[in-house]
Parts: structure tokens; sequence; C-alpha cells
């Protein structure tokens, strides 16, 4: 299925996403509360003002797209909505969190979607963020692209295709394997620099009680 959101319509799906999944006893979400969520000014990129209006139109044209809604059953007389991703894409959670990041905060790294997914998904490696974008990037349709790497960076950002193609490079699955295992080696380089930061923390603490040792006996 070809979906096309424009820059609101992926705002309100993101934030109805993010809000099911971290405050899941405020959700389905009030009209009022859901342009709180869009316009919030910490994990948003960029900070939108959006008012009243765009955000119904925003709610109207999801729905078209069975992608939101009105929630049925609500046990309330304020109208609350809620997204319907689950129904149209079936992802697993972890593809939620990664697609839901990309959709609020914009193109991003797998280090940077590792952290940002946090409160939605613990990813315990880098290696699964970079498993899950390569099952987004094989999906028929794709649902992300990968883009060129910037001038003095070391890992390639990583868009969503929901609001159509993103300016910059995508690679054959040769070029996105490279880019894979070039992330998994800064992973694992970054852990032995850590091991030996600790070993050489312990080597001069175990030099210092030696020392301590041979002054207390020669004393």
């Amino acid at each position: 299925m070809n979906i096309l959101l424009n820059n609101v319509e992926a705002r309100v799906l993101g934030a109805l996403i993010e809000k099911e999944i971290t405050t899941p006893d405020y959700y389905p979400l009030s009209l009022n509360a859901l342009i709180n969520a869009c316009n919030q000014k910490n994990n948003r990129e960029p900070v939108m003002t959006l008012d009243e209006g765009a955000v119904r139109t925003a709610l109207h044209n999801l729905q078209l797209k069975r992608l939101a809604g009105p929630a049925g059953g609500a046990d309330s007389r304020v109208t609350k909505y809620e997204h319907r991703l689950q129904e149209v894409f079936n992802f697993t959670r972890a593809e939620t969190a990664i697609v839901d990041v990309l959709l609020l905060r914009g193109p991003q790294t797998p280090g940077e979607l590792r952290g940002r997914a946090e409160r939605m998904f613990r990813f315990e490696e880098l290696s699964d963020v970079q498993s899950t974008l390569q099952r987004l990037i094989e999906r028929d349709p794709p649902l992300v692209k990968i883009l060129a790497r910037q001038p003095g960076t070391k890992e390639s950002r990583y868009a969503h295709l929901l609001c159509g193609d993103v300016a910059g490079w995508e690679g054959p699955a040769e070029s996105s394997a490279l880019a894979t295992g070039a992330a998994i080696d800064d992973d694992r380089l970054a852990r032995l620099e850590n091991d030996f930061a600790e070993l050489k923390k312990e080597v001069a603490d175990l030099r210092a009680e030696i020392e301590r040792l041979r002054g207390t006996s020669e004393s």
C-alpha cells in the first residue's frame, strides 16, 4: 500500500503513536492533548506550532488513509483519537519505535535512533537497530531509506518514506550491508575502548595498593 503523508499528518500520527506507548493511561488523546503533543518542544524536530484547524484536517486525512481516527467505545463526552498503524502495517514493537522516532525527529543515525527510542523500545545492541532498519528498507514498498553519509560523520542517517522520497543516496543491498557492518564495528570499538579504560584503572589501583603495602612493610 502506497501511503503519502504531509508533514502535519506525519507529526499527528507520530504524536499519537508516542503517547500510546509512553503515557498509556492518558491515551487515546483528546483534541487539545493531541495539539499539545504535536507542539511539544522536546523530542520534536522541527518544533511546530499547529492550531486546532490544522490538526483536525490532518486527523480527517489520516482517517481517510485508515491510519487514525476517533477511538471507539471511549467512556468520555470528549471525542478522543487513536492511531491505527498496526492495522495497516503489522509492525513489530521495534519497528513501531523506529518509525515513530523518524516521524517525530526526521533523519537520524542508528546510534541516535537507539537512544531516542529508549522510552518506547529497548534495543540491546546497535545491531538490533540496524536489523530493524533493514527490515523496513526491504518492505514493499520500502518504508525507510539510507541517506548519504554527511562529511565528517561516521554513520549514515536513515529517513522514513511515509512522506515520499527523501533527497539523498539510497544504496543497493551490498551498500546497506556494509553500512550495517560499519555501525556494528563502531559499537564493538566503543565497548573495547570502555573495557580498556576499566582495565587501566584496575591496574593503576593495583599499583597503588602495592606501593602502599611496600611502604607499610618498610616502616
